[in-house]
């Protein structure tokens, strides 16, 4: 699985994080290239060699009609752009669908925190100096990045945000700004030694859509490091660090499990239903020789380890038992992704995993079902027309 994992002691910001990504790529000169054609308005990019305390890496700048954004940019702070105006720049680049959505995903994010700042709606936002097109390309970057890298999983350290103040469009805001408190909810995060603001709005929304974990660095072999240069002189080395590294899939979860024979197949059937819609990792029953002779089952639900709480909470609610076990397993698993391909049938989605040295893929159930429907025919018959016209 091919894991990205980012180091955040000296905090995040959409500038950082694109940059320390674009060390990663083999070529990043054709990725500007590319970049440059996306058709974001009035923009346009660079990568630029830097260095802070001796550590070099590179710097992501992007330029409006010619000008680099920044701090002490005359339109930065009064700049204003609607949820809807954002929206309508996204539809319009020439980059995947999966990365427009993506990039929407982030600005929701960012709409949903200044709202609950400001105590308005979504549509009433207006965002300041992340409306502005340099806070759309370092967003937009990002993504796409993530994608020329095929990049699965996300960790990240906990996120340093600074300390002191920091000047804003609505006047002088504790560090961390709110947005980005708001955004950080739920992240370990810590302030620095010295003053100035670490942490961006941009960056505390990408790291929440896109981390799947904060915590120290695991056990994982790096094949290759980005360092993405800040702006700003602080006293210790201005770098986000990006490390490119190839892990297995292994995680800890809880399996939770109940012996019961009281219950019908019926009510059986509905709370297995119930758990999965929940978002249990698994959920399924044995036969079980119980008590006296008794036939039974055996409930099985594995979950997350954070989500032990509540899927206990769910189990006493759905079934009759008045007890459970728990314990805390390793799961191994294969990367899974989906792609989409066209065939004469029409678009199918395939499933696509591997790891541990194998690979493996599988065309999407409920498109063969709809095809065989549409066309009279049998579901072998579908498979071997689409497995035919993708070996053409």
């Amino acid at each position: 699985m091919k894991t990205l994992f980012l180091d955040l002691s000296m905090g995040a910001a959409g500038d950082m994080l694109s940059s320390a990504l674009l060390e990663l790529l083999p070529d990043s000169d054709a990725f500007i290239d590319e970049f440059n054609q996306i058709g974001i308005p009035g923009v346009s990019v660079k990568r630029l060699d830097a260095e802070k305390c001796g550590i070099r890496g590179s710097r992501f700048v992007v330029e409006i009609h010619g000008e680099e954004e920044g701090d002490d940019h005359p339109e930065h702070h009064y700049h204003h752009r609607s949820m809807a105006e954002i929206e309508g720049i996204i539809k319009s680049l020439r980059i995947s669908e999966t990365a427009k959505e993506n990039v929407f995903a982030v600005y929701s994010l960012l709409a949903e925190a200044e709202g609950r700042v400001h105590g308005k709606p979504v549509t009433e936002i207006h965002f300041h100096e992340v409306g502005m097109n340099d806070a759309i390309a370092d967003i937009t970057a990002f993504c796409v990045l993530l994608e020329k890298l095929k990049i699965e999983k996300i960790i990240a350290s906990p996120v340093c945000v600074g300390r002191g103040r920091v000047k804003c469009a609505h006047g002088i805001l504790p560090v961390p700004a709110p947005a980005t408190a708001e955004l950080l909810l739920g992240i370990p995060s810590y302030a620095s030694d010295f003053d100035g603001e670490l942490c961006t709005p941009t960056g505390a929304a990408l790291l929440r859509h896109f981390v799947s974990s904060f915590e120290k660095m695991p056990p994982l072999a790096a094949e290759k490091i980005g360092y993405g240069i800040g702006k700003k002189d602080f006293p210790a080395a201005n770098c986000l660090r990006a490390f490119l590294c190839e892990s297995e899939a292994t995680e800890s979860v809880t399996e939770l499990t109940a012996s019961i024979d009281d219950m019908t197949g019926e009510e059986i059937g509905f709370a297995l239903e119930r758990f999965l819609d929940e978002g249990a990792l698994d959920a399924y029953t044995s036969p079980l020789q119980m008590k006296k002779g008794r036939p039974g089952i055996l409930l099985t639900v594995l979950c997350k380890k954070e989500e032990k709480e509540r899927f206990i909470a769910l189990i006493f609610r759905h079934t009759s038992t008045l007890g459970l076990r728990e314990c805390e397993k390793r799961r191994r698993t294969l990367s899974r992704r989906v792609e989409t391909i066209e065939t004469p049938l029409g678009a199918v989605r395939i499933k696509k995993s591997g790891g541990f040295g194998v690979e493996k893929e599988k065309i999407e159930y409920e498109d063969i079902a709809r095809i065989a429907k549409e066309k009279g025919i049998n579901l072998s018959e579908v498979k071997k027309l689409i497995i035919d016209s993708s070996n053409q």
